[in-house]
């Protein structure tokens, strides 16, 4: 056979490998750019929701924060309405076992509105002489503070922000795991860049693709603002 055929057949043969390589080559180029440009996109939009829920989180904590101060504040106030109707009432059962009626009367002038009418439900019962009568009138079931119920009413209030606050913070950390992901995976797609073997590169590009086919389910998934 001669010389010159079998050096135009190893041409030719170099010639057809080369080209198949290039082909592969520009397939996984034009596959990391994709790539890339979905990571790019999905970075920007994850981050955009992570700082938004964030946001959110924090206005919670801080209704969560205004409704405990109220909260607070009531039940101090109730404690010393509470406080005034024992001292109230412990004047008045003096002055009328000492048989001091204008004293009881004037003790019964200063009764708050909410205690008269537990008072009066009470003294109903004949207490001085019925010994089954509650000890007074703030263990009768028309006792009522105004100031207690208000309490128990923020405070439900801040209990539902709080919660709501640990819900969308466990969202926004969600979304920055994502982020993180998206990390991950822009970090392989430079890496496989860096490998002249079309082999290697497939396999990472490969990994980098299922990261970003995870992250993206996550990112559907997700709460969003």
């Amino acid at each position: 056979m001669p010389e010159s055929y079998n050096v135009e057949l190893a041409h030719d043969l170099a010639h057809h490998v080369g080209a198949h390589v290039r082909g592969r080559d520009a397939w996984l180029g034009m596959a990391e750019a994709i790539v890339l440009a979905i990571v790019a996109v999905a970075t920007a939009w994850s981050g955009y929701q992570a700082s938004r829920w964030e946001g959110i989180s924090t206005k919670h904590y801080a209704l969560y924060e205004r409704y405990t101060v109220l909260s607070q504040e009531k039940s101090t106030l109730a404690g010393q309405d509470r406080l005034y109707d024992i001292v109230t009432f412990n004047g008045w059962i003096a002055a009328k076992i000492a048989g001091h009626g204008p004293l009881a009367e004037f003790y019964e002038r200063r009764f708050r509105p909410e205690y008269e009418v537990a008072f009066r439900a009470w003294f109903h019962l004949d207490p001085l002489h019925n010994k089954n009568a509650p000890p007074g009138p703030i263990f009768m079931p028309q006792y009522k503070n105004a100031n207690a119920s208000a309490s128990d009413r923020y405070e439900s209030v801040a209990s539902d922000y709080f919660k709501k606050g640990v819900e969308t913070r466990e969202t926004g950390d969600d979304y920055v795991r994502v982020t993180v992901f998206l990390a991950t995976v822009l970090f392989l797609t430079a890496l496989s860049q860096r490998f002249g073997y079309a082999g290697p590169r497939a396999v990472i590009v490969g990994i980098a693709t299922l990261l970003l086919v995870i992250s993206m389910f996550w990112i559907v998934t997700l709460p969003r603002t």
